[in-house]
Formats: structure tokens, C-alpha cells, sequence
């Protein structure tokens, strides 16, 4: 990939627009920017001024000083007229040490290696289901396939009975689709606030039992804190499923590495990890500087606005060897698409397991799987990866 000798100074201002992600254009800017621009500010426009960090070993460091690099006023960008997020210091993703360890205590156990080996059946169910139906319809949009997947699994763990599980689904596609956050959906703040109440007074074992009975020092969460926390959770099931529908679009763009993971199970896990590099669906993550930085020689101030891009950090020729070879026997893979330091992924564990589940399952049931019509990618600075992806699913297996 190369990039035009005359374009970088115009992407340069274009870095945030959603377009340039939605054209794919974004990661030749990103390439440029490490080579010439690795830590670069951008002015305040619609958006505050910020620093973008492109290198890998950049973003790792700011991942991992989260008292120099805070949460608490955003974790992506947004306009200035709309000022700081709300959240700021009530969720997970958005609080600093020593809240954020008290409010991912809570959730932890719901999410720890022991916790999903005993959802293994759980998930391999879900995948199975969503791989049937999509089957049975044989022409499908994979989007579908795996955000049906994907909420099945998060909404078990939440708590959301099976019967709402297509309810709570559309209201998050209808969010989605529209970029705007899950809290601006009023049918899906009101279904989960009628779940916390009835899970205040009939406790149940599930997550949001843990978060409205749970104790932070000794005190209840707030129903605020508790209804943000579970939009939260899931919400972050998007970048799951983006990197699922990345994943597919990759072998169906590299069908010798999905006849190779065919032919041998035992590269799944590695395939994970690289269809997690490659797709890298976070796309941003932002902090503010609590103290002066000097990065690279350049001087960040207390209070700048820091923006991370991961797919840039994933691709860093400096860490990764051919980073634009999709190798799913890539040995070693040190992406970061799940973030590092305080806020690693809490689910990062479940989202190798729904990977490793569906894929099986579609290697499994699945003789053919054909891309039927062009791939659009999501318009989003924040989340990457298709917006829609039309296939074919043919049942059996090649020997059959």
C-alpha cells in the first residue's frame, strides 16, 4: 500500500472524518504518519484539538499509565459543542485506578477464563444456531449472522431472557446504524431499566444481580451507574462482532488461509489473534494528559486530548513483520487491538471463544462460503470493519 506523494498534507485534516475510514483510505494516511508524523497535532475545528499517536510502542505506553493519561473525560472523540463524556467516571470504560479496579471487580468474575469455560457450551450453542438459520436462508448479510451470535452470548451473561434477545437486538442495530450511543435509544434505556429493577428485588445469577446488589466500598452503584454500565457492556459487543464479519471477509479475500485452517484445527487459535490484528475494530481510543509528556520529542500538555489508532499500532512495521499479510500463523502477534494495561479487555477472553466458536462451526457445516455482492465498510471514526457482507453459506463439507 503507498500513498501519493501530493495527499498526505489533505488526509492529514480528513484523519477523523468518517468517509476516510468508510473508503479504506485511512490506513495509508496511518502508514505515512509513521514514517514522517508519528506524533502529530491536529487543531481544534469541530472537534477539539488532539494528538494522534500511530506507532505501536506509543500507543502501548499511554495504554499502560493511566494516571498519566486519563479515561475519565472521554475515551473518543467528540465534538466540542457537546463538551466531556457523561460517563466520565461511572463505567468501566470511562473511570481511572482506583475506580475503574473497584468497578471491574464486579464484573470480573462474569468474565474470567474459569467463567467462560463454564459458557463454552453456551457459546457453542449460540454459534450454532445463528450458523443453522443462516444456512437455512443460504443467501445471507453476515453482519446478521454474527450480531445475532454475538448479542445471544452478551445477553445470556447479562441477564436479558431468551424471548428478548431479538428485541434488544434490533434496538442496538437500529443505535448502531444511526452512530449514535445505545443511551440515546429510549426503548432499549427502558428495558434495561426495568430489568435492573426487577433484578433488585429477585436477584438472579446473572451480571446485572452482580451490578445493582454488588458494593463499591461499601455502597450500592447508582441506578444511573448501573443502567450506563450495562449499555457499556453492551455496546462493546460491536466491536466484537465487527471483528467477526472482518474476520470473514478476510479469509473470503485470503481463501488459502481458510483452506489452511480447514485442513489444520490447530491454527485456530492463531487465526483468532491475527483476524483480531487485522481487523482491529476499535479504531480509536482517546485519554487526556494528566501531566506534561514529551513524546518523541514532542511536547504534550496537561490537558491534551491523546487519540490512539489501533489499527495504525497493529500494522507497525517496526513490530510486525509484512504487517499487511493476513497469516494466521503469524508467530509472534503482539497486537493491542484489545487494548493493554489497566483497560485490557475485560471480555477479552469470551471474544476469543465466540471467535474460535463460530468459525468452527462454519468450518464444520459449511462447504462453500461465497461473497455475493460488494462489502461496505461501517462510516465510523470510532468502530471498523463491514457494514454489510452479502454471502452464500452452502451446507456440508468439501469431501462430502
Amino acid at each position: 500500500m503507498t500513498l501519493a506523494v501530493a495527499s498526505p498534507e489533505h488526509l492529514l485534516a480528513r484523519i477523523a472524518d468518517p468517509d476516510l475510514h468508510a473508503d479504506g483510505e485511512a490506513h495509508a494516511l496511518w502508514r505515512w504518519m509513521r514514517e514522517f508524523t508519528p506524533v502529530h497535532r491536529h487543531e481544534a475545528g469541530e472537534l477539539p484539538a488532539f494528538w494522534s499517536l500511530t506507532k505501536y510502542e506509543d500507543v502501548r505506553s499511554v495504554y499502560r499509565d493511566p494516571a498519566g493519561f486519563s479515561s475519565e473525560r472521554g475515551v473518543l472523540l467528540r465534538p466540542s459543542r457537546l463538551g466531556d463524556d457523561p460517563g466520565g467516571g461511572l463505567t468501566l470504560a470511562l473511570s481511572d485506578p482506583p475506580r475503574h479496579k473497584e468497578l471491574r471487580s464486579l464484573m470480573a468474575d462474569w468474565f474470567s477464563t474459569r467463567a467462560v469455560r463454564v459458557l463454552e457450551d453456551s457459546v457453542r450453542t449460540a454459534a450454532r444456531t445463528a450458523v443453522t438459520r443462516a444456512l437455512d436462508e443460504g443467501c445471507i448479510d453476515f453482519v446478521h449472522l454474527a450480531g445475532r451470535f454475538s448479542h445471544a452470548v452478551i445477553c445470556g451473561i447479562i441477564g436479558v431472557p431468551e424471548r428478548d434477545h431479538e428485541d434488544v437486538y434490533q434496538w442496538c442495530e437500529e443505535a448502531f446504524s444511526a452512530h449514535t450511543s445505545l443511551a440515546a435509544h429510549p426503548r432499549l434505556m427502558e428495558y434495561f431499566m426495568e430489568l435492573l429493577y426487577d433484578r433488585m428485588s429477585e436477584p438472579a445469577e446473572d451480571l446485572v444481580s452482580a451490578l445493582v446488589n454488588g458494593t463499591v466500598h461499601g455502597e450500592l452503584l447508582s441506578e444511573h451507574e448501573a443502567l450506563l454500565n450495562c449499555e457499556n457492556l453492551i455496546g462493546a459487543t460491536e466491536n466484537g462482532r465487527l471483528a467477526l464479519i472482518g474476520g470473514m471477509l478476510a479469509f473470503l479475500q485470503h481463501p488459502d488461509q481458510w483452506e489452511r485452517l480447514r485442513r489444520d484445527r490447530g491454527l485456530l487459535p492463531g487465526a483468532v489473534e491475527e483476524v483480531m490484528r487485522w481487523t482491529s475494530s476499535a479504531t480509536h481510543s482517546m485519554r487526556t494528559a494528566t501531566r506534561p509528556h514529551v513524546v518523541r520529542g514532542e511536547r504534550i500538555a496537561a490537558g491534551d486530548r491523546v487519540v490512539l489508532w489501533l489499527p495504525s499500532a497493529n500494522r507497525d512495521e517496526d513490530v510486525f513483520e509484512d504487517p499487511y499479510r493476513f497469516d494466521i500463523a503469524r508467530r509472534p502477534n503482539r497486537h493491542i487491538a484489545l487494548a493493554s494495561g489497566e483497560h485490557f479487555c475485560i471480555g477479552s477472553t469470551l471474544a476469543r471463544a465466540e471467535m474460535k466458536a463460530l468459525f468452527t462451526e462454519l468450518l464444520d457445516t459449511t462447504a462453500v462460503i461465497e461473497q455475493t455482492g460488494p462489502a461496505t465498510r461501517v462510516r465510523s471514526n470510532a468502530v471498523g470493519g463491514p457494514a454489510a457482507l452479502p454471502v452464500r453459506l452452502t451446507p456440508g463439507t468439501p469431501a462430502a
